[in-house]
């Protein structure tokens, strides 16, 4: 897929937001627990990614029911859906100076379309070293799920089916969608909201 970019300006894929809380303290000791000032930037995004996939809990793989949505949030807890653990990967990336977006794609909920839509969160993350954009998906894997770091072609957590009217939107956002954002801040049980309340376009 050909990305495209919100905006050129690299420093917008670096801005702190509330969501994106990397100078909390909590996101500031686990920069300096994974990175080195002597790993290369391709070493820094895969530590990262594969941090929040793999010790980051998907809300839904474990039924948990919090809903976490600040990075520091979810770092705490150790939990959260897409949206959120992408707001972490960010967080992670963008205090170590490294431009980070976000990306989506509208996929079944479950597995057939009569049970609904919904909006995937992944990231779009610049890598110096390359001069190029990659997309990673830290939403964790599971049987039949199988998303990885890898800079020769993407490896994302799910294929997009359009014959079922699954849309991969090829736009490297600054800021996390606010309807995303929205359905996290306005519910208290991850579960109901996973079913019944996600977004299902941009």
């Amino acid at each position: 897929m050909n990305l495209i970019l919100e905006t050129n300006n690299k420093q917008a894929y670096l801005q702190e937001l509330e969501v994106i809380d990397y100078s909390h303290p909590l996101i500031e000791a686990k920069r300096q627990e994974l990175f080195t000032a002597e790993q290369t930037d391709l070493e820094k995004v895969k530590l990262a990614f594969e941090f929040v996939r793999d010790h980051i809990s998907h809300s839904w793989d474990i039924q948990g029911t919090k809903v976490t949505c600040k990075a520091s949030d979810v770092l705490e807890h150790k939990e959260g859906i897409c949206y959120a653990k992408s707001n972490l990967l960010a967080a992670l990336l963008r205090a170590e100076g490294i431009p980070t977006g976000f990306c989506y794609q509208r996929l079944m909920i479950f597995d057939t379309p009569e049970k609904g839509y919904c909006l995937h969160t992944l990231n779009g993350v610049f890598l110096p070293s390359l001069e190029r954009w990659i997309r990673v998906d830290a939403r964790g894997n599971k049987p039949g799920v199988q998303a990885e770091f890898s800079i020769n072609e993407e490896k994302l957590a799910f294929t997009v089916q359009e014959e079922y009217e699954e849309i991969d939107y090829p736009t490297i956002y600054t800021k996390p969608n606010d309807k995303t954002i929205a359905v996290l801040k306005a519910n208290t049980d991850a579960m109901e909201m996973y079913k019944k309340r996600l977004p299902d376009w941009l």
